[in-house]
């Protein structure tokens, strides 16, 4: 069986990734600068309010953090599938890899809870998988980059147990790993409205 594209289907097939790509980059912007963004206050909150009771110094920040972000992603993520619906392979790979992570993540907070551990260098390095393969799927170098930067600040976070120290590791991760790559996602996607 000869599977040779014609010229015309060759060049279809090119339009239809470049089609996908354009949507992709468009989805996942908002969720990195969103979430790097909330997560990186609420690091900063915890480090501030450190010495307060423990339910109001260690968990209130993530807990407003974690609802605030998931209603305004719900909200966005609604209006944005009446506006734009795409439903492309790379779309669903992407969506289903962040959906396993949340899952896993939220049973690492909980378990790390009962076992009264602080479950942030643990949730670091996990951030790492789905950041680094989201960059691989868009063969985009700083998501890759930002996923390689995750692990190596939650290696570093598994030995240190200064508070300023744990702060600053995370944040820097945050930053790193999803505010810079979430700009450059969005000028690309702004880019690629204009081309």
């Amino acid at each position: 069986m000869d599977n040779t594209l014609t010229p015309e289907q060759s060049l279809r097939l090119i339009e239809s990734m470049i089609g996908q790509a354009k949507k992709s980059f468009s989805r996942v912007s908002f969720y990195f600068l969103l979430w790097g963004v909330l997560l990186t206050l609420a690091m900063l909150a915890t480090y501030l309010l450190r010495d307060l009771p423990n339910a109001v110094g260690q968990g209130a920040p993530w807990g407003v953090a974690g609802i605030g972000g998931g209603i305004i992603s719900g909200i966005h993520g609604a209006r944005q599938g009446k506006r734009e619906p795409v439903n492309n392979p790379m779309d669903g790979l992407i969506g289903w890899l962040w959906s396993s992570f949340v899952i896993t993540m939220f049973i690492t907070i909980v378990m790390s809870v009962m076992d009264q551990r602080d479950p942030a260098a643990m949730i670091t390095l996990l951030t790492g998988i789905p950041t680094f393969m989201t960059g691989q799927i868009m063969r985009f170098r700083p998501l890759i980059i930002g996923g390689v930067i995750f692990w190596l600040a939650a290696i570093a976070m598994h030995i240190t147990q200064d508070p300023l120290v744990l702060t600053l590791l995370y944040c820097g991760a945050m930053l790193l790993g999803y505010i810079v790559p979430g700009i450059m996602l969005k000028r690309q996607e702004d880019g690629l409205r204009t081309a």
